[in-house]
């Protein structure tokens, strides 16, 4: 069956919404009409005919049929016509979900016009899908497994330096609770200097729904929250530090022999899966902790009501952040001999002070320039606050000599507002991030600190980017293939881990992902659509080409701790070097 459409158009059923009367056709009327349909069986049909078309046009009507009501697309100047289901298309309640609010917020990207058809052959396919019980996340889900497919040329052994640590997973506004500390307002602290400033800071991500991570200077007030964080019933301790997870991620395939360089105490060797090779320089006496308050969508502390579920890390870790083991790392490759190095910790050294990351970057730069030329470096990036340091890291230091980054929503806009890229003037996203400006700065990452100029002598030619709802890879074309997989992989793992599960359960998930959207923030640009029988969007700017590819949603996440880590490692088990074509599989 053919399926080239997925972003449909709708306000509501209700007439005098259908004209757009009242100030605010909105939200309001949408739980109304949701009510009122509640009982009717989602089904999504599609057609590979006709044209798109933007906005919310009043071709939405009622059908009854016998006593049920039914939602039904009608071509525009169409009326109904007996025998003819071709003629119309009936909506599934993801879909409507995904329209109602795109429609209701004035999004053109999400009212897109459903390409309707009047052949016989559209209605065959219409009947043929009205038949099944498929909803889009199954569609997506099933879709996904015959497109995650194993690279021609896998990775044997892969060495991952060089943060790590004990995660004590909370519950943030549990913890704020037992700490005394009393809900309040939120501002954003680039270091953390007391529990006010943790509440404060807390706060200020908690009501965005968004990730961060934050140095806490005062060593013993510190350790009294870590204290009584362990103490807090439910606390629970994980291997954590984005190398650690990234190995441990890594070290669930036999086949691969992973590599773990970092400051590892007794406990976290413990909690590390007996695979993974430490290297005897790299073990210490005792553990560094890092504190991961987690909440939950919709949880509400005082005014603060979280949009969507997610955590805050801080910690006191000065190994970490001097990145005390990158020599020890750099110096064991040698012997290891790996097919591919993968890097995180640098954001550690933010909270050191520019003096300190200053000298130490440097001393970094020199040790990565030592890895051998042949064998690929992905950079794992975190949350960060000091835009000189950032620049340094993109300008002359460490992003031209790497291959591949990985990376979320809020560290891609920090790479703009510190290199004065696209969008730069945006302070934060507003809800699920635009895919035209996403692409426009991953472009430019690529352009401007990357290869995407074939006269550049920077090696970086793969960015890695996960939201929420979507995941898109970004790369120069001739040095990357099976990306359709790698990209519909670090998806999949999302949904599963999420849920605390090894395979996607489709009653769990829900899709988020907008199901129209652009090339671009500004012209020309390409409309483009998620096509739900082949879930990766593919399109191409210059000579960089994009992926993306949905996610399906966990509805009641368990932890979201570790994702983008696991994310990073699944996408780049699934990625290989191109040999010398530059055309994309």
């Amino acid at each position: 069956m053919s399926a080239e459409v997925v972003s449909q158009w709708l306000y509501s059923s209700s007439p005098s919404l259908i004209r757009g009367a009242g100030p605010d056709p909105g939200r309001s009327s949408v739980s109304a009409f949701r009510s009122r349909y509640s009982a009717i069986r989602p089904r999504i049909s599609f057609s590979n005919r006709a044209s798109r078309r933007r906005c919310c046009p009043s071709a939405v009507r009622r059908g009854v049929t016998g006593s049920s009501e039914q939602r039904w697309l009608f071509s525009p100047g169409s009326q109904p016509r007996s025998g003819s289901p071709g003629a119309r298309t009936r909506l599934s309640e993801p879909l409507l979900n995904h329209v109602e609010e795109g429609c209701a917020g004035g999004s053109a990207g999400l009212c897109s016009r459903i390409p309707l058809s009047h052949e016989p052959g559209a209605a065959r396919a219409l009947a043929a899908y009205e038949s099944s019980t498929h909803s889009l996340e199954e569609a997506i889900s099933k879709a996904w497994e015959s497109l995650i497919t194993a690279p021609t040329r896998q990775w044997g052994r892969i060495a991952v330096g060089v943060n790590a640590c004990i995660d004590v997973v909370v519950s943030g506004v549990g913890l704020l609770q037992a700490l005394a500390v009393d809900p309040g307002s939120g501002t954003d602290h680039d270091v953390l200097h007391s529990k006010e400033d943790l509440k404060e800071t807390f706060t200020h991500y908690m009501e965005r729904g968004a990730a961060a991570e934050r140095f806490f200077s005062d060593k013993e007030v510190f350790h009294r929250i870590a204290r009584a964080a362990s103490e807090y019933p439910g606390a629970q301790l994980y291997v954590g530090g984005n190398a650690a997870l990234i190995g441990q991620k890594l070290a669930s395939y036999p086949e691969l022999v992973v590599l773990l360089c970092g400051p590892v105490g007794p406990k976290l060797h413990e909690l590390l899966d007996e695979q993974i090779i430490v290297p005897p320089e790299s073990l210490q006496e005792t553990d560094e902790y890092h504190l991961i308050l987690e909440y939950k969508a919709g949880e509400q502390w005082g005014s603060t009501r979280a949009p969507q579920a997610n955590r805050f890390i801080f910690s006191h870790d000065v190994s970490n952040g001097e990145m005390s083991t990158l020599e020890t790392f750099v110096a064991s490759l040698e012997e290891f001999q790996p097919g591919l190095v993968v890097l995180s910790g640098l954001h550690m050294m933010e909270g050191m002070g520019r003096e300190l990351w200053e000298d130490r970057l440097k001393e970094a730069v020199v040790a990565i320039s030592d890895v051998r030329n042949e064998v690929p470096i992905h950079l794992e990036l975190a949350s960060m606050t000091d835009k000189d340091y950032m620049s340094s890291i993109m300008k002359e230091q460490v992003m031209p000599i790497v291959n591949s980054i990985g990376l979320n929503e809020q560290e891609l806009l920090f790479l703009s507002h510190a290199g004065g890229g696209p969008h730069s003037d945006l302070a934060a996203w507003g809800g699920i991030p635009d895919v035209g400006r996403v692409t426009d700065i991953l472009l430019w990452v690529l352009e401007q600190h990357g290869r995407a100029d074939p006269e550049s002598e920077a090696d970086l030619t793969r960015i890695h980017f996960h939201t929420l709802a979507y995941h898109i890879l970004a790369t120069v074309d001739g040095h990357w293939a099976n990306q359709r997989a790698a990209v519909a992989a670090g998806a999949r793992v999302a949904s599963s881990q999420a849920c605390g599960l090894q395979a996607v359960d489709v009653s769990k998930v829900v899709v988020k992902a907008p199901l129209s959207f652009y090339s671009s923030f500004s012209e020309p640009r390409e409309s483009l659509v998620l096509d739900p029988s082949s879930p990766v969007t593919v399109w191409r700017r210059g000579n960089v080409s994009f992926h993306l590819s949905p996610v399906l949603v966990c509805k009641q996440p368990l932890r979201t701790v570790g994702l983008g880590d696991a994310i990073s490692a699944e996408g780049l088990l699934y990625s290989e070097i191109a040999s010398q074509s530059p055309s994309e599989q």
